[in-house]
Protein backbone atom coordinates (compact mmCIF):
# COMPACT_ATOMS: atom_id res chain seq x y z
CA UNK A 1 0.00 0.00 0.00
CA UNK A 2 1.54 3.55 -1.14
CA UNK A 3 -0.17 6.50 0.70
CA UNK A 4 0.33 10.20 -0.53
CA UNK A 5 1.84 12.41 1.87
CA UNK A 6 2.42 16.00 1.98
CA UNK A 7 5.11 18.74 3.91
CA UNK A 8 4.30 21.83 4.72
CA UNK A 9 5.55 24.98 6.71
CA UNK A 10 3.09 26.40 9.03
CA UNK A 11 2.49 29.85 10.88
CA UNK A 12 4.82 30.83 7.67
CA UNK A 13 4.58 32.21 3.87
CA UNK A 14 8.39 31.40 3.11
CA UNK A 15 9.38 27.63 2.98
CA UNK A 16 11.82 26.51 5.66
CA UNK A 17 11.16 28.69 8.25
CA UNK A 18 7.51 28.05 10.53
CA UNK A 19 6.46 24.77 11.93
CA UNK A 20 7.23 21.55 9.40
CA UNK A 21 3.96 19.37 9.29
CA UNK A 22 3.76 15.81 7.59
CA UNK A 23 0.34 14.84 6.24
CA UNK A 24 -0.53 11.71 5.05
CA UNK A 25 -3.64 11.05 2.56
CA UNK A 26 -6.23 8.69 2.35
CA UNK A 27 -5.05 6.94 5.88
CA UNK A 28 -8.40 5.22 7.12
CA UNK A 29 -6.94 1.80 6.74
CA UNK A 30 -4.28 2.54 8.99
CA UNK A 31 -4.07 0.99 12.17
CA UNK A 32 -3.24 3.76 15.32
CA UNK A 33 0.29 1.86 15.63
CA UNK A 34 1.16 2.32 12.32
CA UNK A 35 0.37 6.03 12.37
CA UNK A 36 2.21 6.66 15.90
CA UNK A 37 5.48 4.48 13.83
CA UNK A 38 5.13 6.55 11.03
CA UNK A 39 5.00 9.72 12.95
CA UNK A 40 8.13 8.41 14.74
CA UNK A 41 9.52 8.26 11.06
CA UNK A 42 8.55 12.03 10.33
CA UNK A 43 10.10 12.56 13.61
CA UNK A 44 8.22 16.27 12.89
CA UNK A 45 6.29 17.89 16.32
CA UNK A 46 2.74 16.48 14.54
CA UNK A 47 1.99 14.42 11.61
CA UNK A 48 -1.61 14.35 11.13
CA UNK A 49 -3.53 11.05 9.00
CA UNK A 50 -6.18 12.39 6.97
CA UNK A 51 -9.60 10.16 6.93
CA UNK A 52 -12.77 10.24 5.97
CA UNK A 53 -15.17 12.64 8.27
CA UNK A 54 -17.96 10.25 9.23
CA UNK A 55 -20.20 13.68 8.87
CA UNK A 56 -20.46 13.57 5.14
CA UNK A 57 -21.10 17.18 5.19
CA UNK A 58 -17.40 17.62 6.88
CA UNK A 59 -14.45 17.99 4.88
CA UNK A 60 -12.49 15.06 6.77
CA UNK A 61 -11.43 13.61 9.93
CA UNK A 62 -7.93 13.79 11.23
CA UNK A 63 -6.04 11.81 13.55
CA UNK A 64 -3.05 14.22 15.02
CA UNK A 65 0.68 12.10 16.65
CA UNK A 66 4.14 13.65 17.73
CA UNK A 67 6.36 11.13 17.85
CA UNK A 68 5.45 10.26 21.31
CA UNK A 69 1.41 10.69 21.54
CA UNK A 70 -1.58 11.19 19.99
CA UNK A 71 -3.12 14.73 20.51
CA UNK A 72 -7.10 15.45 20.30
CA UNK A 73 -6.03 18.69 19.04
CA UNK A 74 -3.34 21.09 17.88
CA UNK A 75 -2.92 24.10 15.94
CA UNK A 76 -0.82 24.27 13.32
CA UNK A 77 -2.03 20.69 12.20
CA UNK A 78 -5.24 22.34 12.18
CA UNK A 79 -3.97 25.09 10.01
CA UNK A 80 -1.82 22.91 7.82
CA UNK A 81 -4.26 20.31 6.96
CA UNK A 82 -6.76 22.94 6.30
CA UNK A 83 -4.55 24.67 3.87
CA UNK A 84 -3.54 21.47 2.05
CA UNK A 85 -7.17 20.43 1.52
CA UNK A 86 -8.41 23.91 0.26
CA UNK A 87 -6.02 24.09 -2.04
CA UNK A 88 -6.15 20.69 -3.41
CA UNK A 89 -9.86 20.65 -3.62
CA UNK A 90 -9.20 24.11 -5.35
CA UNK A 91 -8.17 22.42 -8.58
CA UNK A 92 -4.91 24.47 -8.47
CA UNK A 93 -6.53 27.67 -9.26
CA UNK A 94 -4.37 30.75 -9.38
CA UNK A 95 -7.11 33.12 -8.59
CA UNK A 96 -8.77 34.31 -5.17
CA UNK A 97 -10.42 31.56 -3.52
CA UNK A 98 -12.37 31.28 -0.33
CA UNK A 99 -13.38 27.72 1.51
CA UNK A 100 -14.57 26.37 4.66
CA UNK A 101 -12.76 23.13 6.03
CA UNK A 102 -14.59 21.26 8.43
CA UNK A 103 -12.23 18.99 10.45
CA UNK A 104 -13.31 16.23 12.90
CA UNK A 105 -11.10 15.90 15.20
CA UNK A 106 -10.48 14.19 19.04
CA UNK A 107 -11.82 17.59 20.78
CA UNK A 108 -14.78 17.62 18.29
CA UNK A 109 -15.25 19.58 14.90
CA UNK A 110 -13.18 22.53 14.19
CA UNK A 111 -14.08 24.92 11.37
CA UNK A 112 -11.33 26.64 9.40
CA UNK A 113 -11.62 29.89 7.07
CA UNK A 114 -9.20 29.56 4.64
CA UNK A 115 -8.22 32.22 2.06
CA UNK A 116 -6.00 31.86 -1.11
CA UNK A 117 -4.86 34.57 -3.06
CA UNK A 118 -2.77 33.76 -6.22
CA UNK A 119 0.64 32.97 -5.75
CA UNK A 120 0.55 33.41 -2.22
CA UNK A 121 0.85 30.95 0.48
CA UNK A 122 -2.93 30.04 2.04
CA UNK A 123 -3.98 31.64 5.19
CA UNK A 124 -5.98 29.29 7.56
CA UNK A 125 -8.18 30.81 10.59
CA UNK A 126 -10.20 28.62 13.10
CA UNK A 127 -11.95 29.47 16.32
CA UNK A 128 -10.68 27.62 18.73
CA UNK A 129 -13.41 24.65 19.80
CA UNK A 130 -12.83 25.21 24.01
CA UNK A 131 -12.01 28.46 25.37
CA UNK A 132 -9.40 28.79 27.80
CA UNK A 133 -9.37 28.14 31.46
CA UNK A 134 -6.76 28.82 33.92
CA UNK A 135 -6.58 25.37 36.12
CA UNK A 136 -4.33 23.95 39.30
CA UNK A 137 -1.71 25.52 40.42
CA UNK A 138 1.87 26.57 38.99
CA UNK A 139 5.34 25.37 40.52
CA UNK A 140 7.51 28.03 42.69
CA UNK A 141 9.17 30.65 40.42
CA UNK A 142 12.14 28.57 41.99
CA UNK A 143 11.24 25.17 40.86
CA UNK A 144 10.30 26.50 37.24
CA UNK A 145 13.60 28.44 37.05
CA UNK A 146 15.88 25.05 37.67
CA UNK A 147 13.66 22.96 35.31
CA UNK A 148 14.38 26.12 32.29
CA UNK A 149 18.17 26.52 33.39
CA UNK A 150 17.08 30.32 34.54
CA UNK A 151 17.46 32.32 38.07
CA UNK A 152 13.96 32.91 39.80
CA UNK A 153 14.12 36.65 39.57
CA UNK A 154 13.89 35.99 35.61
CA UNK A 155 10.28 34.26 35.92
CA UNK A 156 7.26 36.34 35.81
CA UNK A 157 7.39 40.41 34.64
CA UNK A 158 4.89 43.11 35.48
CA UNK A 159 2.14 41.67 36.83
CA UNK A 160 2.15 38.42 34.70
CA UNK A 161 2.71 34.77 36.91
CA UNK A 162 3.07 31.22 35.50
CA UNK A 163 -0.27 29.48 34.96
CA UNK A 164 -1.68 26.31 34.03
CA UNK A 165 -3.83 26.71 31.12
CA UNK A 166 -5.89 24.09 29.45
CA UNK A 167 -7.84 24.17 26.19
CA UNK A 168 -8.17 21.03 25.41
CA UNK A 169 -4.07 20.49 25.93
CA UNK A 170 -2.80 21.82 29.33
CA UNK A 171 0.60 23.74 29.33
CA UNK A 172 2.48 25.33 32.00
CA UNK A 173 2.62 29.25 30.75
CA UNK A 174 5.22 31.41 32.31
CA UNK A 175 6.56 34.60 31.68
CA UNK A 176 9.99 35.54 31.24
CA UNK A 177 11.44 38.86 32.17
CA UNK A 178 13.22 39.78 29.08
CA UNK A 179 14.23 38.22 25.38
CA UNK A 180 18.08 37.55 26.25
CA UNK A 181 16.72 35.47 29.23
CA UNK A 182 14.04 33.31 27.14
CA UNK A 183 17.21 32.53 24.78
CA UNK A 184 18.90 31.09 27.56
CA UNK A 185 16.29 28.58 28.71
CA UNK A 186 17.01 25.13 28.38
CA UNK A 187 15.45 21.95 29.68
CA UNK A 188 16.74 20.81 32.83
CA UNK A 189 15.49 16.99 32.53
CA UNK A 190 16.34 15.61 36.43
CA UNK A 191 14.18 19.11 37.52
CA UNK A 192 11.77 19.23 34.99
CA UNK A 193 10.84 15.41 35.92
CA UNK A 194 10.62 17.49 39.71
CA UNK A 195 8.66 20.28 38.68
CA UNK A 196 6.83 20.49 35.74
CA UNK A 197 5.87 16.29 35.17
CA UNK A 198 3.48 15.91 37.99
CA UNK A 199 1.31 19.24 36.08
CA UNK A 200 0.24 16.48 33.55
CA UNK A 201 0.95 19.12 30.50
CA UNK A 202 1.87 18.73 27.10
CA UNK A 203 4.24 21.14 27.25
CA UNK A 204 6.33 24.80 29.01
CA UNK A 205 5.24 27.66 27.16
CA UNK A 206 7.36 30.45 27.68
CA UNK A 207 6.91 33.88 26.52
CA UNK A 208 8.05 37.95 26.92
CA UNK A 209 7.03 40.86 26.26
CA UNK A 210 10.32 42.07 24.11
CA UNK A 211 10.30 41.31 20.60
CA UNK A 212 12.61 40.41 17.89
CA UNK A 213 10.03 43.05 15.48
CA UNK A 214 8.24 45.80 16.16
CA UNK A 215 4.83 44.39 14.53
CA UNK A 216 4.99 41.23 17.01
CA UNK A 217 3.43 41.74 20.44
CA UNK A 218 4.82 38.46 22.64
CA UNK A 219 7.98 36.53 21.59
CA UNK A 220 7.35 32.76 22.99
CA UNK A 221 9.41 29.18 22.81
CA UNK A 222 7.50 25.85 23.85
CA UNK A 223 9.66 23.20 25.50
CA UNK A 224 7.47 19.35 25.38
CA UNK A 225 10.35 16.84 25.94
CA UNK A 226 8.03 14.15 27.24
CA UNK A 227 5.61 14.34 23.81
CA UNK A 228 9.20 14.04 22.22
CA UNK A 229 9.10 17.63 21.05
CA UNK A 230 12.74 18.72 22.41
CA UNK A 231 10.97 22.55 20.86
CA UNK A 232 8.32 23.28 18.62
CA UNK A 233 9.09 26.21 15.98
CA UNK A 234 5.55 27.57 16.24
CA UNK A 235 2.48 26.15 18.76
CA UNK A 236 -1.28 27.09 18.02
CA UNK A 237 -3.17 24.97 20.30
CA UNK A 238 -0.76 26.43 23.14
CA UNK A 239 -1.23 30.18 21.77
CA UNK A 240 -4.91 29.34 22.63
CA UNK A 241 -3.91 28.94 25.84
CA UNK A 242 -2.46 31.94 25.98
CA UNK A 243 -5.03 34.42 25.29
CA UNK A 244 -6.20 33.41 28.83
CA UNK A 245 -2.79 34.73 30.29
CA UNK A 246 -3.05 37.97 27.80
CA UNK A 247 -6.88 38.67 29.11
CA UNK A 248 -6.51 37.92 32.22
CA UNK A 249 -2.87 40.11 32.98
CA UNK A 250 -3.28 42.69 30.38
CA UNK A 251 -7.03 43.02 31.39
CA UNK A 252 -8.14 43.81 27.64
CA UNK A 253 -11.57 45.88 27.70
CA UNK A 254 -14.58 44.79 25.68
CA UNK A 255 -13.60 44.78 21.61
CA UNK A 256 -11.30 42.67 19.20
CA UNK A 257 -7.68 42.61 20.15
CA UNK A 258 -5.13 41.18 17.38
CA UNK A 259 -1.64 40.09 18.51
CA UNK A 260 1.38 38.58 17.09
CA UNK A 261 3.18 36.05 18.53
CA UNK A 262 6.30 34.93 17.28
CA UNK A 263 7.98 31.81 17.90
CA UNK A 264 10.90 29.66 16.78
CA UNK A 265 13.59 32.15 16.15
CA UNK A 266 16.09 30.66 18.24
CA UNK A 267 15.61 27.12 16.37
CA UNK A 268 16.30 29.39 13.23
CA UNK A 269 12.50 28.75 12.36
CA UNK A 270 10.77 31.83 12.00
CA UNK A 271 6.95 31.61 13.05
CA UNK A 272 4.30 34.18 13.02
CA UNK A 273 0.85 32.94 14.92
CA UNK A 274 -2.24 35.72 14.40
CA UNK A 275 -3.60 35.07 17.66
CA UNK A 276 -7.69 37.14 17.96
CA UNK A 277 -9.25 37.71 21.41
CA UNK A 278 -12.83 38.86 21.56
CA UNK A 279 -14.21 40.46 24.90
CA UNK A 280 -17.49 40.93 25.50
CA UNK A 281 -19.39 41.94 28.65
CA UNK A 282 -16.10 41.66 30.44
CA UNK A 283 -15.43 38.12 28.91
CA UNK A 284 -13.17 36.35 27.05
CA UNK A 285 -15.58 35.40 24.67
CA UNK A 286 -13.63 33.82 21.22
CA UNK A 287 -10.01 32.99 20.34
CA UNK A 288 -8.90 32.85 17.11
CA UNK A 289 -5.88 31.34 15.64
CA UNK A 290 -4.56 31.57 12.41
CA UNK A 291 -1.44 31.65 9.91
CA UNK A 292 0.04 30.84 6.49
CA UNK A 293 1.02 27.58 5.42
CA UNK A 294 2.85 26.49 2.65
CA UNK A 295 3.93 23.24 0.65
CA UNK A 296 7.42 22.35 0.43
CA UNK A 297 7.39 18.76 -0.47
CA UNK A 298 5.53 15.60 -1.31
CA UNK A 299 5.76 12.09 -2.03
CA UNK A 300 4.50 8.17 -1.49
CA UNK A 301 4.66 6.52 1.78
CA UNK A 302 5.43 2.75 1.54
CA UNK A 303 3.08 0.45 4.06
Amino acid sequence: MQLDYHILDVFTDKRFSGNPLAVVLDAGRLKSGEMSAIAREFNLSETVFVLPPENPAHSAKIRIFTPQRELAFAGHPTVGTAALLASIRSNGSNGEHDSIIALEQGIGTVRVGVRMRGAQAPFAEFDAPRLPEMTGAAPSNEAIADALGLIPREIGFENHAPRRIDAGNAFLHVPVASLDALGRARVNPSEWVRAISPLEVVGVFLYTRQCIHTTSSFHARMFAPEAGVTEDPATGSAAVGFAAAAFAFDEYPDGVHKRVVEQGYEMGRPSHIMLTLVVKGGRLTVVRIGGHAIRVAEGKLGI
